[in-house]
């Protein structure tokens, strides 16, 4: 069983990392915490199966390799220079304090000076995965407030590869020459950075340009592969410098391509995959028996990382010329660390500046504040108005300037819009040019800024994996629009806002003609089959170019309709009875007829006016102030402004319009 010893390890591994995700998330956690517990549960410190800790721990590098490289694709300058003036000096002197507080904490445990910057540095580095999930979750991704915390971890992600390079000098074997050490390492990292920026922003796009054009993508796939994978391990192997800053330049010089944005998307499942075994590999090293007998030190650690943090970030929010809102979402944001805080602290393990247990507790700090932070982007609102209550100091934390606060704040009666693809695209122009309020829900960033340039409110974020929903102002909505074209992200949308407000049209697009029937009774009003549409207007056009009358092609575009749509109609002898009706009506025309005001029949009733027998059309329904009147009586006087529905041959029913406003009434009769 020994050659097939990795692909056990990496089945067990998936296969409990699914599961605690999935309890995690039904639990309303992060799935990192899932991951986390998992690798707990194989791992060598707990019963039952036990993984290979090396061979999961190889994984894991590659892991590490695709976080750092898909950092590196969408790190954008420009999205950190827009909010520069808090996330620079924001992040540099928050982890600054948090690595200076982390070391004195280690004192008291008696640690080395080396294990104590270890500490310090890794809880100064919050996770990049969590703080986009929280502020996904609740819909601040793409306001002012989410931009400044995203440019602010941008830069701690930029730190994070700069303390990768420069942990090493602080390494046992190199603390009697350190300045030896670290001159050699920031040469190297210079000379590879250099070699990346002059060179590789040249020849990657140019490589990636011309595999594209031979339209393989597997082909694609595997270059990009190769580029991440080969130049983190170039890095360390002729520049000496870490895997981490290997693969985030090489993310850095791919986003530069022109298809850096495909590159992006195709890589973007390997990255999944191996984050989960890192996550799973991290796991495994925590001995919960360590952490039950050190009880109070991972309960201290937590509880600076959680609220030590969130204080000190707030404090600063008493320099920066910021909303106190904004601050709050940072300090809230930043009070958890992760998977960075994990690669420093396996850096430090390498380089014997942490022992196992020591390991072990920033490991338990993370996953406590991990478990935490939901709660405390919840806390926001009611931290706000506690602030308020001491006017002094809302004064100075709120320097209050016109800043984009929540979308649907400023909306009611709008139309919520999920997914602005070809058909959203309608949608959306539509409801504009028609002055009716809307919200759009779109996960891709070049779509939200075009959104955003239009002046269309929208929101950024997946709806379908996260709680944006509630974001979106549904209580105050007047309908939801689907337009999503993954039918199982429609089916999750329409069940999680039909138990929200059950009243709300939802209109809803499908992919399958089996999915009309599961997406009406999970709740939507109208279900638009799109292929089926296609479909029918291509008959119509088919028929009228045959030289079928036109009433005729419309009976035979209702009864595929009725029949496709309206699951009901399944048996036989519904089908039979449903081609009669349909047979019978051939040659039959059904028209809407205003009655202006001053037409003839206006005060006279139905049976007075006589209509069936002067033309032998039939009135089967009046439309009067937005009422529907079915079958009305032959007592029912016709007003004007009245809207009747006439059936009949087209002739009879042209010779009923003439009555109704030609004035004749008197001559016909």
């Amino acid at each position: 069983m020994h050659e097939v010893n990795l692909l056990v390890n990496i089945t067990v591994a998936l296969t409990v990392a699914f599961c605690g995700g999935l309890v995690a998330r039904r639990l309303g956690m992060p799935t990192i915490v899932g991951y986390l517990v998992a690798g707990v549960l194989i791992g060598p410190f707990t019963p039952g199966f036990v993984g290979d800790t090396e061979a999961i721990s190889e994984l894991a590098e590659i892991g590490v390799i695709f976080l750092m490289f898909g950092v590196g694709i969408h790190f954008s300058f420009r999205d950190l220079w827009s909010v520069r003036d808090i996330a620079i000096p924001g992040a540099v002197l928050q982890m600054v304090l948090a690595t200076g507080a982390g070391l004195l904490l280690s004192q008291f445990w008696g640690w080395s000076i080396g294990s104590g910057l270890v500490l310090g540095l890794a809880i100064s580095i919050a996770s990049t995965v969590v703080l986009l999930r929280g502020l996904m979750d609740q819909g601040l991704l793409n306001t002012t407030h989410g931009r400044v915390a995203v440019g602010w971890l941008i830069l701690e992600d930029i730190a994070t590869v700069l303390i990768l390079v420069l942990l090493p000098a602080l390494s046992p074997a190199s603390q009697e020459n350190t300045a030896n050490t670290i001159l050699p390492a920031i040469v190297k990292a210079g000379l590879f950075i250099g070699v990346m920026v002059f060179a590789g922003v040249r020849v990657v796009p140019w490589i990636l340009l011309r595999i594209a054009k031979i339209e393989s993508r597997e082909l694609f796939i595997l270059t990009v592969l190769v580029i991440a994978l080969g130049t983190a391990l170039a890095a360390a192997e002729f520049f000496g410098v870490s895997l981490a800053l290997g693969a985030f330049l090489a993310g850095v010089v791919v986003s530069e391509s022109a298809l850096g944005h495909q590159a992006g998307a195709e890589v973007l499942p390997f990255q999944q995959i191996f984050a989960v075994l890192f996550f799973v590999s991290v796991g495994m090293l925590v001995n919960p028996a360590y952490l039950l007998a050190n009880a109070g030190p991972v309960l201290v650690l937590t509880g600076f990382i959680v609220l030590g943090k969130s204080l000190v970030t707030a404090l600063l929010g008493f320099i920066f010329p910021h909303p106190a809102r904004t601050i709050l979402v940072v300090a809230a944001g930043l009070s958890q660390i992760g998977e960075f805080s994990f690669i420093v602290g396996r850096a430090g393990l390498a380089l014997n500046l942490l022992n196992q247990e020591q390991y072990s507790l920033i490991l338990a700090g993370a996953l406590l504040s991990i478990m935490v932070n939901p709660l405390m982007f919840r806390a926001v609102p009611h931290i706000e108005k506690l602030l308020q209550r001491a006017p002094s100091i809302w004064r100075r934390l709120n320097h209050q300037r016109e800043i984009n606060l929540a979308v649907a704040e400023k909306l009611a009666g709008h139309v919520v819009v999920l997914g602005y693809g070809r058909v959203g695209q309608y949608i959306v122009n539509v409801l504009g040019h028609l002055n009716i309020p809307r919200l759009v829900v779109e996960m891709d960033a070049a779509k939200v800024a075009e959104l955003e340039r239009a002046d269309v409110p929208v929101l950024m974020g997946d709806a379908a994996n996260s709680e944006l929903l509630n974001h979106a102002g549904l209580e105050h909505a007047r309908a939801l629009v689907v337009t999503l074209p993954e039918e199982a992200a429609a089916e999750i949308v329409v069940s999680t806002v039909h138990k929200l407000r059950p009243t709300l049209p939802i209109i809803v697009r499908a992919s399958t003609q089996s999915g009309v029937s599961r997406l009406v009774q999970l709740g939507a009003h109208d279900v638009i089959h799109p292929e089926l549409e296609g479909g029918l207007e291509i008959m119509r056009h088919t028929l009228l170019r045959l030289n079928f009358a036109p009433n005729e092609v419309q009976w035979y575009a209702d009864a595929v309709r009725r029949d496709q749509y309206d699951s009901s109609i399944s048996t036989v002898e519904e089908h039979r009875v449903l081609d009669q009706m349909i047979t019978a009506a051939k040659g039959m025309e059904i028209a809407w007829l205003p009655i202006p005001e001053e037409s003839p029949i206006v005060g006279k009733t139905i049976a007075e006016a006589n209509l069936r027998a002067l033309t032998g059309a039939s009135i089967v329904a009046m439309l009067r102030e937005g009422h529907l009147i079915a079958n009305p009586k032959s007592a029912t006087q016709f007003h004007g402004g009245d809207i009747v529905g006439v059936i009949g041959e087209s002739i009879q029913v042209q010779q009923a319009r003439g009555v109704i406003l030609s004035g004749e009434l008197e001559d016909i009769l």
